[in-house]
């Protein structure tokens, strides 16, 4: 690479959640964040770039956006390169680093790690008088990084409609909050489903729920007119699933469900 596409990669890596350089070579930049532990690096190879990431749970959930551009599995990508296409490929490379950035900064680990600083923060500048009202801002918090993690996770939109409007987007847990049995399985961004607010209401209350498949499960308890006016029917589906969502959904189907 020369020193301009050097520079217009590093702009790129800046511009999509990738703010620290590790490293610069002329034929390698290892780029990081303050705002998430992922690790990417950029190396350039003829007629093409290979990008690697940090995290196995990472790099499994690129595959399913950018599998084609992975020959071996997804512990590298590679986006086609060059100089006479420079604005084509920049553009490739922009989509991968932005949408590895909001999974590292989704995962579960980060979340409780957002979650940690988040409470030290609020409880240094709060006057907090009793054990309920710590407990009250400790959920407020906690369903706040939740959430953001979700909208980073599902790429701001409902994990069933698609719609991207953020103010009628709302996190639903799989296992209610309150039933979790630590803040890790609160926070953990695969124990929930970022839905709009007519899907949510009816997973929160049990009037739907998801096969291991993504389908969804409507309740006998829901009306026929009242599932045509909610534009409900079979063959709905999860945009997608992975494995980690399944013992969350498996519980939710069990104890949270309403036939």
């Amino acid at each position: 690479m020369n020193s301009l596409e050097r520079s217009l990669i590093l702009k790129t890596g800046q511009e999509t959640g990738w703010e620290n350089v590790l490293e610069d070579y002329a034929a390698q930049i290892a780029l990081a964040s303050a705002r998430h532990p992922a690790r990417a690096t950029v190396t350039f190879a003829d007629d093409r770039l290979v990008v690697a990431f940090t995290g196995e749970a990472l790099c499994g959930e690129l595959m399913r956006d950018f599998g084609v551009n992975s020959t071996d599995g997804g512990r590298t990508f590679t986006v086609p390169y060059s100089p006479n296409r420079l604005t084509a490929s920049l553009a490739l490379l922009s989509k991968l680093l932005r949408r590895a950035a909001e999974l590292a900064g989704a995962l579960p680990d980060q979340a409780v790690n957002d979650f940690a600083k988040a409470i030290h923060d609020r409880l240094e500048t709060e006057y907090v008088t009793s054990t309920e009202i710590e407990r009250l801002v400790r959920q407020r918090v906690g369903q706040d990084v939740f959430r953001e993690a979700l909208m980073k996770y599902w790429g701001g939109a409902c994990a069933v409609t698609g719609v991207a409007v953020p103010e009628v987007l709302r996190a639903s847990h799989c296992k209610p909050w309150a039933e979790c049995e630590s803040d890790s399985e609160r926070l953990d961004v695969y124990n929930g489903l970022l839905l709009s607010a007519n899907l949510d209401a009816l997973f929160d209350r049990g009037l739907i729920t998801f096969d291991d498949a993504g389908g969804i499960v409507i309740s006998s308890l829901l009306p026929d007119e009242a599932r045509a006016s909610l534009r409900l029917a079979e063959g709905q589906c999860l945009r997608w699933i992975a494995a980690p969502h399944s013992p969350f959904l498996a519980y939710h189907r069990a104890h949270v469900y309403r036939r």
